[in-house]
């Protein structure tokens, strides 16, 4: 057998060891990074985790509110306007067709004017008659006699004498009048209207007590 010197041996011998020994550090070391960046990776999923589930902070919901308050503040205003212009055309155009309906009664009955509301309204049966001409909206002639935010109502002055099918007398002249049911909020103004046909209005949305108060009221054109 070949002859080594002792001294090689011990040399290559310590020379593997410090290559395991390397070897085996380096791989340690590989580890230890391969478990921090693991470590990173848990810390950065579990802060994006709490961050979904964190929700809305105090500032961020107060800011939400405050912005929808805004919007409310501007645009409730203009809604109910736009509602209270509504009643008071609708409320104009009923009181115009009250009056019109009244001239209709009293020439085709030859009983004056209507005794009431309900006398424009329609008949328990399929025909038309004296006391159930059947003209005008039900919703006008039934009580409380109201209709798209007004209370209406019909006052009749120097009753005539009873026409023949007729089982109550009508009136000479009358007065309708068309109140807001809340001033301000349903409506601004008031109306009213006398055998003529012509339409008055109250700024103030009060109610008109009179045919002559009425009359004193600017026309509505």
């Amino acid at each position: 057998s070949e002859w080594r010197h002792p001294l090689h041996h011990e040399w290559h011998s310590s020379f593997a060891d410090q290559s395991s020994i390397a070897v085996v550090h380096s791989f340690g070391k590989s580890i230890m990074r391969v478990k921090r960046d693991d470590n990173s990776a848990d810390r950065r999923t579990s802060k994006n985790r709490d961050n979904e589930l964190r929700g809305f902070s105090l500032i961020e919901l107060l800011l939400v509110i405050a912005i929808i308050l805004i919007i409310a503040a501007i645009a409730i205003p203009n809604l109910i306007q736009a509602r209270i212009s509504a009643n008071e055309a609708a409320a104009a155009s009923s009181v115009r067709t009250i009056t019109t309906a009244a001239v209709i009664y009293s020439t085709t009955y030859a009983n004056g004017y209507p005794s009431g509301l309900p006398t424009l309204g329609p008949p328990a049966g399929a025909q038309a008659t004296c006391d159930n001409a059947d003209l005008i909206d039900p919703i006008l002639t039934t009580p409380p006699f109201q209709k798209s935010g007004y209370t209406y109502a019909y006052i009749g002055s120097s009753p005539v004498t009873v026409a023949g099918g007729c089982s109550a007398p009508g009136y000479q002249a009358y007065l309708v009048t068309a109140v807001p049911m809340i001033a301000g909020f349903t409506g601004n103004q008031s109306f009213c209207s006398e055998e003529p046909g012509v339409i008055h209005y109250n700024t103030t949305g009060a109610v008109i007590a009179s045919a002559g108060a009425c009359v004193a009221l600017p026309t509505l054109q």
